[in-house]
């Protein structure tokens, strides 16, 4: 169980910080915003992580990555949730790329797998229908024809998908809405006949799209796998959003503490006060808590325990249990001004809370946590 960083990620950690401190401040992702640009990220940033071998941290050495893991490249979302990045890390690293890694579509992972490395090409990860994150609700179907299959349906909240080469998409070849088995997953080019993709919104800065397919034809070389693999991509894809989360909290949690430190009132330090002390206290113990937690899940899944499964819905869990405290104690101790979209403050609020709602929130991932223990 490491829920410590060894030298070589430490080193890691350092290259990072200096790397995004110069190249990615939070305004930066706020420009992005404010400008509606067409990608809502930086391709020549995309680029850079690229080269600094971050893309390619989970990727075998065999198609151009490093064949390092879960544990490194936690490293990498710990920095960037500190500054926002919005670039595609989640949903090409973790969802869409991670899919194609995972199973066992060799080809496929052959014409992939090196193109992402080089920061070429972005895979985005259709699943979602509703509102709330639920796997196995899937109602696309994946209907047999010609030696292939012909999916029809609506995904919605599929990150990065209207810059996305091509989309894993998560369609229904047998059952019925809510049923775990008769899934599969197939790799789609965003451009191919019958998609349609139409780009949302989000208030955390991170982009988005509403993904229509209608009778779109993909080949049997096309299936990626089924229910297992999907759940272990959902395993990793939480636990990278975990750590990321973590350096989002961590660095909202600082600058309340600094705001803390400066803000006079009554003559006084606020951060003097005693039940401002007390609440921060809270936020430290909380923090702490999920940091190790989700160092533990990074290491389970990395070395393949049987409890990996159990770590990661713990992680997920109490990661969005201090993201929420951490994230509405830091605007309240902000007071009028952290409502404010000219205060930093609200823009690491709104990541937290979309982030503790994406991939399963605290109940959903308790309630699994107790489903896997028999109860």
């Amino acid at each position: 169980m490491a829920v410590i960083l060894s030298e070589e990620q430490l080193l890691l950690r350092e290259s990072a910080q200096t790397f995004l401190a110069d190249q990615s401040p939070v305004s930066r992702m706020r420009e992005l915003r404010d400008d509606f640009d067409d990608t809502g990220y930086t391709p020549a940033l995309w680029k850079q992580m690229a080269d600094l071998g971050w893309l390619g941290i989970l990727i075998a050495e065999e198609h151009g990555g490093s064949d390092m893991g879960l544990g490194e490249l936690g490293v990498v979302l710990h920095e960037c949730g500190r500054v926002l990045a919005p670039e595609p890390l989640l949903s090409t690293l973790l969802l869409g790329a991670n899919a194609i890694r995972l199973g066992d579509n060799e080809a496929l992972q052959k014409d992939v797998l090196p193109a992402v490395a080089e920061g070429d090409r972005i895979v985005a990860f259709a699943l979602e229908e509703s509102g709330r994150f639920d796997p196995y609700g899937v109602a696309t179907r994946a209907e047999s024809a010609g030696g292939g299959h012909t999916i029809t349906g609506t995904k919605t909240h599929v990150l990065d998908a209207h810059v996305a080469d091509q989309i894993v998409v998560v369609a229904r070849t047998a059952g019925d809405a809510g049923d775990r088995e008769g899934l599969a997953l197939f790799l789609v080019d965003a451009n191919a006949k019958g998609v349609s993709i139409t780009r949302t919104r989000r208030i955390d800065g991170r982009n988005a799209a509403l993904v229509e397919l209608d009778g779109v034809e993909v080949g049997a070389d096309r299936m990626l796998g089924g229910s297992d693999l999907l759940d272990q991509v959902i395993d990793q894809a939480t636990v990278g959003l975990a750590a990321e989360m973590i350096g989002t909290a961590e660095e909202a949690f600082e600058r309340t503490l600094t705001y803390l430190k400066d803000r006079e009132q009554f003559g006084s330090k606020i951060g003097t006060f005693q039940a401002l002390r007390h609440r921060a206290a809270e936020m430290f113990s909380e923090l702490e808590f999920a940091r190790s937690v989700v160092r533990d899940a990074l290491s389970a899944v990395d070395e393949g325990r049987d409890d990996a499964s159990l770590c990661v819905s713990a992680a997920k869990a109490q990661t969005s249990k201090a993201a929420r405290l951490v994230g509405a104690e830091a605007i309240q101790m902000h007071g009028g001004i952290g409502m404010t979209d000219e205060e930093e403050i609200g823009l690491f609020f709104k990541r937290l809370k979309a982030a503790e709602l994406s991939l399963g929130d605290a109940t959903y991932h308790r309630r699994r946590f107790a489903s896997l223990q028999g109860y």
